[in-house]
Protein backbone atom coordinates (compact mmCIF):
# COMPACT_ATOMS: atom_id res chain seq x y z
CA UNK A 1 0.00 0.00 0.00
CA UNK A 2 1.23 3.49 -0.91
CA UNK A 3 0.63 6.64 1.41
CA UNK A 4 -1.27 8.41 -1.16
CA UNK A 5 -3.61 5.01 -1.10
CA UNK A 6 -3.40 5.39 3.03
CA UNK A 7 -6.64 7.16 4.48
CA UNK A 8 -6.96 6.03 7.74
CA UNK A 9 -10.51 6.57 9.78
CA UNK A 10 -11.42 6.26 13.46
CA UNK A 11 -14.27 4.87 15.19
CA UNK A 12 -17.08 6.87 17.24
CA UNK A 13 -14.92 5.48 20.32
CA UNK A 14 -11.55 5.94 19.23
CA UNK A 15 -12.22 9.95 18.37
CA UNK A 16 -13.48 10.28 21.67
CA UNK A 17 -10.03 9.60 23.07
CA UNK A 18 -8.39 12.35 21.12
CA UNK A 19 -7.25 15.62 23.30
CA UNK A 20 -9.76 17.96 23.82
CA UNK A 21 -9.22 21.79 23.41
CA UNK A 22 -8.21 22.58 26.93
CA UNK A 23 -5.96 19.40 26.41
CA UNK A 24 -4.01 20.90 23.25
CA UNK A 25 -3.51 24.25 25.13
CA UNK A 26 -2.20 22.00 27.59
CA UNK A 27 0.46 20.80 25.90
CA UNK A 28 1.02 24.11 24.00
CA UNK A 29 1.61 25.75 27.62
CA UNK A 30 3.64 23.20 29.03
CA UNK A 31 5.30 20.80 26.21
CA UNK A 32 3.37 17.25 27.21
CA UNK A 33 0.69 15.58 27.40
CA UNK A 34 -0.93 12.36 29.13
CA UNK A 35 -3.23 10.32 26.58
CA UNK A 36 -6.50 8.60 27.24
CA UNK A 37 -6.50 5.20 26.99
CA UNK A 38 -5.02 4.82 23.40
CA UNK A 39 -4.20 0.84 23.01
CA UNK A 40 -6.63 -1.62 24.54
CA UNK A 41 -4.43 -4.52 27.08
CA UNK A 42 -4.85 -7.09 24.02
CA UNK A 43 -2.84 -4.71 22.08
CA UNK A 44 0.01 -4.00 24.78
CA UNK A 45 0.26 -8.00 25.05
CA UNK A 46 0.54 -8.47 21.91
CA UNK A 47 3.07 -5.35 21.57
CA UNK A 48 5.38 -7.03 24.50
CA UNK A 49 5.02 -10.05 22.52
CA UNK A 50 6.20 -9.05 19.35
CA UNK A 51 9.20 -7.43 21.46
CA UNK A 52 10.17 -11.23 23.16
CA UNK A 53 10.44 -12.47 19.95
CA UNK A 54 12.47 -9.07 18.57
CA UNK A 55 14.90 -9.61 21.31
CA UNK A 56 14.79 -13.77 20.59
CA UNK A 57 16.26 -12.36 16.98
CA UNK A 58 13.21 -12.58 15.12
CA UNK A 59 13.48 -10.52 12.23
CA UNK A 60 11.24 -9.77 9.09
CA UNK A 61 14.05 -7.47 7.60
CA UNK A 62 17.21 -6.03 8.53
CA UNK A 63 18.90 -2.45 8.00
CA UNK A 64 20.55 -2.84 4.76
CA UNK A 65 23.89 -1.24 6.60
CA UNK A 66 24.42 -0.01 10.24
CA UNK A 67 24.14 3.87 11.08
CA UNK A 68 27.53 5.25 13.08
CA UNK A 69 25.03 6.71 15.51
CA UNK A 70 22.34 3.41 15.51
CA UNK A 71 21.43 2.67 19.02
CA UNK A 72 21.38 -1.25 18.70
CA UNK A 73 21.29 -3.45 22.07
CA UNK A 74 22.51 -6.98 21.38
CA UNK A 75 23.18 -9.47 24.16
CA UNK A 76 26.87 -9.68 24.15
CA UNK A 77 26.21 -5.70 25.73
CA UNK A 78 25.25 -7.25 28.89
CA UNK A 79 22.35 -6.53 31.53
CA UNK A 80 22.48 -2.82 30.76
CA UNK A 81 19.95 -0.48 29.82
CA UNK A 82 18.67 -1.81 26.22
CA UNK A 83 17.94 0.75 23.08
CA UNK A 84 16.97 -0.51 19.61
CA UNK A 85 15.90 1.85 16.86
CA UNK A 86 14.00 0.93 14.16
CA UNK A 87 11.42 -1.77 15.59
CA UNK A 88 9.21 -0.68 12.94
CA UNK A 89 11.02 -1.27 10.08
CA UNK A 90 12.75 -4.20 10.98
CA UNK A 91 9.83 -6.01 12.92
CA UNK A 92 6.38 -6.55 11.18
CA UNK A 93 4.27 -7.68 15.04
CA UNK A 94 5.89 -4.49 16.46
CA UNK A 95 5.17 -2.11 13.40
CA UNK A 96 1.16 -3.20 13.53
CA UNK A 97 1.10 -1.79 17.38
CA UNK A 98 2.64 1.40 16.66
CA UNK A 99 1.42 2.14 13.34
CA UNK A 100 -2.05 2.44 15.20
CA UNK A 101 -4.19 5.22 13.14
CA UNK A 102 -5.40 6.99 16.53
CA UNK A 103 -1.70 7.43 17.36
CA UNK A 104 -0.80 9.82 14.95
CA UNK A 105 -4.25 11.11 14.68
CA UNK A 106 -3.05 12.43 18.76
CA UNK A 107 -0.06 13.34 17.64
CA UNK A 108 -1.73 15.32 14.47
CA UNK A 109 -4.04 17.03 17.46
CA UNK A 110 -0.83 18.29 19.29
CA UNK A 111 0.96 19.52 16.35
CA UNK A 112 -1.66 21.10 14.76
CA UNK A 113 -1.23 18.97 11.41
CA UNK A 114 -3.11 16.97 9.69
CA UNK A 115 -0.44 14.14 8.36
CA UNK A 116 1.81 12.38 10.94
CA UNK A 117 4.76 9.78 9.51
CA UNK A 118 6.87 7.69 11.72
CA UNK A 119 10.69 9.53 12.79
CA UNK A 120 12.00 6.53 14.57
CA UNK A 121 11.33 3.92 16.83
CA UNK A 122 13.07 3.07 19.69
CA UNK A 123 12.55 -0.02 21.95
CA UNK A 124 13.60 0.28 25.89
CA UNK A 125 14.26 -2.26 28.41
CA UNK A 126 15.48 -0.65 31.53
CA UNK A 127 16.47 -3.49 34.08
CA UNK A 128 16.17 -3.49 37.61
CA UNK A 129 19.32 -3.73 38.37
CA UNK A 130 20.45 -0.81 41.34
CA UNK A 131 23.02 1.56 40.77
CA UNK A 132 22.90 0.71 36.73
CA UNK A 133 24.41 3.83 35.78
CA UNK A 134 22.63 3.24 31.83
CA UNK A 135 19.49 3.28 33.58
CA UNK A 136 19.80 6.99 34.90
CA UNK A 137 19.05 9.15 31.29
CA UNK A 138 20.21 13.06 31.70
CA UNK A 139 18.14 16.07 30.77
CA UNK A 140 18.20 16.56 27.40
CA UNK A 141 15.58 17.50 24.03
CA UNK A 142 15.41 15.60 21.48
CA UNK A 143 15.57 18.33 18.75
CA UNK A 144 18.98 18.78 19.58
CA UNK A 145 19.52 15.40 17.61
CA UNK A 146 17.40 16.20 15.15
CA UNK A 147 19.33 18.98 13.42
CA UNK A 148 18.79 18.15 9.82
CA UNK A 149 15.31 18.25 10.50
CA UNK A 150 13.21 21.24 9.35
CA UNK A 151 10.42 20.98 11.84
CA UNK A 152 10.15 22.30 15.07
CA UNK A 153 6.68 20.57 15.76
CA UNK A 154 7.90 16.81 15.84
CA UNK A 155 6.63 14.63 19.27
CA UNK A 156 7.20 11.56 20.98
CA UNK A 157 5.02 8.86 22.39
CA UNK A 158 6.27 7.33 25.06
CA UNK A 159 4.69 4.30 24.96
CA UNK A 160 5.19 1.72 28.23
CA UNK A 161 3.76 -1.84 28.26
CA UNK A 162 2.70 -1.42 31.82
CA UNK A 163 1.35 0.34 34.65
CA UNK A 164 4.65 2.96 34.94
CA UNK A 165 5.25 5.42 37.76
CA UNK A 166 8.46 6.83 39.58
CA UNK A 167 9.85 4.03 41.23
CA UNK A 168 10.21 2.40 37.88
CA UNK A 169 12.36 5.58 36.20
CA UNK A 170 9.44 6.71 34.11
CA UNK A 171 10.19 9.59 31.87
CA UNK A 172 9.87 13.31 33.33
CA UNK A 173 9.15 15.79 31.75
CA UNK A 174 10.44 19.91 32.56
CA UNK A 175 7.41 21.58 32.49
CA UNK A 176 7.24 24.30 30.25
CA UNK A 177 11.04 23.81 28.68
CA UNK A 178 10.05 23.80 24.99
CA UNK A 179 9.11 27.39 25.16
CA UNK A 180 12.65 28.68 26.48
CA UNK A 181 15.22 30.56 24.50
CA UNK A 182 18.09 28.76 24.46
CA UNK A 183 21.87 29.78 25.67
CA UNK A 184 25.09 27.90 25.51
CA UNK A 185 24.73 25.59 23.16
CA UNK A 186 27.53 24.45 20.48
CA UNK A 187 28.13 21.76 18.04
CA UNK A 188 28.17 19.31 21.32
CA UNK A 189 24.31 19.36 21.66
CA UNK A 190 24.04 17.40 18.09
CA UNK A 191 25.75 14.02 20.18
CA UNK A 192 23.91 11.82 21.82
CA UNK A 193 23.05 12.14 26.41
CA UNK A 194 25.22 8.88 26.53
CA UNK A 195 27.99 10.01 24.70
CA UNK A 196 28.20 13.71 26.68
CA UNK A 197 29.20 14.59 29.96
CA UNK A 198 26.24 14.49 32.65
CA UNK A 199 27.21 17.21 35.00
CA UNK A 200 27.31 19.48 32.00
CA UNK A 201 23.85 18.64 30.95
CA UNK A 202 22.79 19.22 34.41
CA UNK A 203 24.36 23.14 34.27
CA UNK A 204 22.94 23.66 30.92
CA UNK A 205 19.64 22.30 32.20
CA UNK A 206 19.95 24.88 34.99
CA UNK A 207 21.70 27.55 32.73
CA UNK A 208 19.22 28.04 29.92
CA UNK A 209 16.47 27.68 33.29
CA UNK A 210 17.99 30.69 34.64
CA UNK A 211 18.27 32.65 31.66
CA UNK A 212 14.14 32.13 31.23
CA UNK A 213 13.83 33.71 34.41
CA UNK A 214 12.10 30.20 35.43
CA UNK A 215 12.53 27.33 37.91
CA UNK A 216 12.75 23.88 37.36
CA UNK A 217 9.56 21.91 37.79
CA UNK A 218 10.52 18.43 36.90
CA UNK A 219 7.18 16.63 36.34
CA UNK A 220 7.41 12.60 36.72
CA UNK A 221 4.53 10.89 33.93
CA UNK A 222 2.57 7.90 35.68
CA UNK A 223 1.31 6.46 32.77
CA UNK A 224 -1.34 3.43 33.17
CA UNK A 225 -1.04 0.50 31.09
CA UNK A 226 -2.64 1.17 27.44
CA UNK A 227 -2.17 5.38 28.14
CA UNK A 228 0.64 7.33 26.50
CA UNK A 229 3.06 10.52 27.34
CA UNK A 230 3.65 12.94 24.24
CA UNK A 231 6.15 15.66 24.37
CA UNK A 232 7.19 18.15 22.27
CA UNK A 233 10.47 17.98 20.41
CA UNK A 234 12.36 20.89 22.67
CA UNK A 235 10.84 19.80 26.07
CA UNK A 236 13.98 18.53 28.42
CA UNK A 237 13.13 15.33 29.69
CA UNK A 238 15.47 12.80 31.73
CA UNK A 239 14.54 9.73 33.91
CA UNK A 240 15.72 8.03 36.88
CA UNK A 241 16.63 4.70 38.60
CA UNK A 242 14.45 1.67 38.27
CA UNK A 243 13.99 0.54 41.85
CA UNK A 244 10.32 -1.63 40.95
CA UNK A 245 11.93 -5.18 41.00
CA UNK A 246 11.03 -5.71 37.50
CA UNK A 247 11.91 -4.15 34.09
CA UNK A 248 10.23 -1.12 32.41
CA UNK A 249 9.71 -2.02 29.03
CA UNK A 250 8.89 0.82 26.66
CA UNK A 251 9.18 2.29 23.07
CA UNK A 252 9.67 5.61 22.29
CA UNK A 253 7.90 6.72 19.04
CA UNK A 254 9.64 9.65 17.24
CA UNK A 255 7.06 11.15 15.16
CA UNK A 256 7.08 14.11 12.72
CA UNK A 257 4.89 16.43 11.25
CA UNK A 258 3.72 16.47 7.06
CA UNK A 259 6.26 19.40 6.66
CA UNK A 260 9.37 18.15 8.53
CA UNK A 261 12.16 17.85 5.64
CA UNK A 262 16.52 17.52 5.55
CA UNK A 263 18.01 20.21 5.84
CA UNK A 264 21.75 21.60 5.98
CA UNK A 265 22.72 22.21 9.18
CA UNK A 266 26.73 23.27 9.36
CA UNK A 267 28.50 22.67 12.17
CA UNK A 268 31.59 24.48 13.23
CA UNK A 269 34.47 21.73 11.81
CA UNK A 270 32.90 22.11 8.42
CA UNK A 271 30.73 19.00 8.78
CA UNK A 272 26.84 18.81 8.60
CA UNK A 273 24.82 17.36 11.30
CA UNK A 274 23.43 14.06 10.64
CA UNK A 275 20.45 11.77 11.40
CA UNK A 276 20.71 7.86 10.75
CA UNK A 277 18.00 8.14 8.15
CA UNK A 278 20.48 9.64 5.57
CA UNK A 279 22.46 6.47 4.74
CA UNK A 280 19.99 4.76 4.73
CA UNK A 281 15.90 6.60 2.64
CA UNK A 282 15.65 7.12 -0.57
CA UNK A 283 17.18 10.80 -1.96
CA UNK A 284 14.88 13.53 -3.17
CA UNK A 285 15.11 14.53 -7.19
CA UNK A 286 17.61 17.28 -5.58
CA UNK A 287 19.57 14.52 -3.99
CA UNK A 288 18.37 15.45 -0.67
CA UNK A 289 17.61 12.34 2.05
CA UNK A 290 14.33 11.49 2.11
CA UNK A 291 12.24 11.88 5.25
CA UNK A 292 9.28 11.07 3.59
CA UNK A 293 10.41 7.12 2.67
CA UNK A 294 7.58 5.11 2.91
CA UNK A 295 9.85 2.13 4.24
CA UNK A 296 11.24 3.85 7.29
CA UNK A 297 9.39 6.73 7.58
CA UNK A 298 5.57 5.51 6.75
CA UNK A 299 2.54 7.84 7.32
CA UNK A 300 0.23 6.75 10.33
CA UNK A 301 -2.06 9.60 10.09
CA UNK A 302 -4.08 11.84 7.23
CA UNK A 303 -6.20 14.09 7.41
CA UNK A 304 -8.27 16.53 9.50
CA UNK A 305 -8.50 15.65 13.22
CA UNK A 306 -10.92 18.76 14.91
CA UNK A 307 -10.85 22.36 15.09
CA UNK A 308 -7.25 23.73 14.43
CA UNK A 309 -5.22 23.62 17.53
CA UNK A 310 -2.87 26.50 18.77
CA UNK A 311 1.05 25.54 17.71
CA UNK A 312 2.88 24.33 20.36
CA UNK A 313 5.51 26.61 20.28
CA UNK A 314 4.09 30.01 20.42
CA UNK A 315 4.69 32.18 17.80
CA UNK A 316 7.28 34.49 18.66
CA UNK A 317 9.57 32.69 20.46
CA UNK A 318 12.95 33.58 20.73
CA UNK A 319 14.49 30.30 19.12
Amino acid sequence: MTTTEFQPTLTAEEEALLPTEADVRHYAEHGWYLSKKLLTDAEVDALAAATDRYYAGERDRTLPVRPPKLAYWEPSKGPVQRHNDYVHHEHDGIAAILRKPLIGAVAARLAATDEIRVFQSTLIYKPPISGEPSNIVPWHFDKHYWASSSSENMLTAFIPFHDCGEEMGTITMVDGSHRWSEIGADDTVVRHFAERDRDQLEEMLARNAAHNGTTIRKIPMVIPKGHMSFHHCRTYHGSGPNVSGRPRRAVSLHLQDGSNAWREFPLSDGTRAAYNHDVLVRRTADGRPDYADPDYCPVIWRGQVGPDAPAAVPEGRDR
